[in-house]
């Protein structure tokens, strides 16, 4: 099994054809929703990741063929005063589960990380998706909080 790992250029139009094909196979997935991603979410995505100068993706290839995305953004922290690198989605495609791609392409959202000076890198899971969370405690990621009296942060949200 041959496994390339590169940071996506979405002016390739190998990437560009990718991205959009893993990130429907993961929306369609029990995990990710369970619904493909429309026609014009597809059409447009990689034009739109393009236009946010702070957004970039990981891809991993598997013989050649793609099998692997992590779509990433960095953000602000105002206590650090430093980026943060914010990991929004993660997708392994069913046949390639098993064989190290997650931890290949968290390293390489890392490395990207580390070269943007960021104090952290943070991500979401489904509190059921428990292989996505032993694949981010082996890679070094845990919980969040700052005092346990407090609690441990959970992630929110309010659709408009």
């Amino acid at each position: 099994m041959d496994v390339s790992v590169v940071k996506a250029d979405y002016a390739n139009p190998q990437h560009a054809r990718a991205i959009p094909a893993l990130l429907n196979e993961y929306a369609k997935d029990p995990m990710g929703g369970g619904s493909p991603l429309s026609d014009q979410v597809q059409q447009e995505l990689v034009g739109k990741l393009a236009a946010i100068p702070h957004a970039f993706s990981v891809l991993a290839y598997v013989d050649g063929e793609p099998a692997g995305l992590v779509n990433c953004f960095e953000a602000f922290s105002t206590f650090a005063c430093k980026p943060i690198i914010n990991i929004h989605d993660v997708v392994v495609l069913a046949p390639s589960r098993g064989a190290g791609l997650s931890q290949k392409m968290l390293a390489v959202v890392e490395e990207e990380a580390r070269r943007r000076g960021a104090c952290k890198v943070t991500l979401e899971v489904l509190s059921q998706n428990h292989v996505a969370k032993a694949a981010y405690e082996k890679f070094g990621f845990s919980g969040y909080e700052l005092d346990p009296e407090a609690g441990v942060a959970l992630f929110w949200e309010k659709k408009i």
